[in-house]
């Protein structure tokens, strides 16, 4: 199972040049805790950054710096770490806790932005496939007993 299939596709996005005050405006009105910053190219947007609610309290708010003063380009990372969406979930956590994320844009062959995956979104996959490992060891204790009999 690749990436593609358990990332979100619905990704929120904006620029560099974005203030800082309309990225927490725009993070509060889709309910999410990153926005990917993205350059838009001929082939569609190609993730360049991501900034999360946090990085906003840290960079910004608790060095007292006035929000308006700040674009998410001057606070994102210096780098970013992505997905394919033909990963497989256990590379990608192994790559998120080596990079130290949470959050992971995924793209396409060509860099382009086609989802995002969290840590959430891989714990419940796991969660998932662990349900169904438990439910094969029930089902083949159940045949045994009636066979058994």
């Amino acid at each position: 199972m690749g990436l593609g299939e358990i990332c979100n596709r619905v990704v929120v996005v904006t620029t560099r040049n974005t203030g800082v005050g309309e990225a927490a405006r725009l993070m509060r009105e889709h309910h999410v805790g990153s926005l990917v910053i993205v350059d838009e190219t001929a082939l569609g947007r190609k993730p360049v950054g991501i900034v999360t609610d946090r990085d906003i309290v840290i960079e910004v708010v608790a060095a007292g710096v006035a929000p308006a003063a700040v674009t998410v380009g001057e606070i994102m990372g210096p780098t970013l770490a992505t997905a394919r969406e033909t990963d497989e979930p256990w590379d990608t956590i192994k790559r998120m806790r080596a990079k130290g994320v949470r959050r992971m844009p995924v793209v396409n062959g060509d860099g382009v932005l086609v989802g995002i995956v969290t840590v959430d979104d891989l714990v419940e996959t796991i969660a998932e496939q662990l349900d169904g490992l438990v439910r094969v060891i029930g089902q083949e204790q159940a045949r045994e007993a009636r066979t058994r009999r």
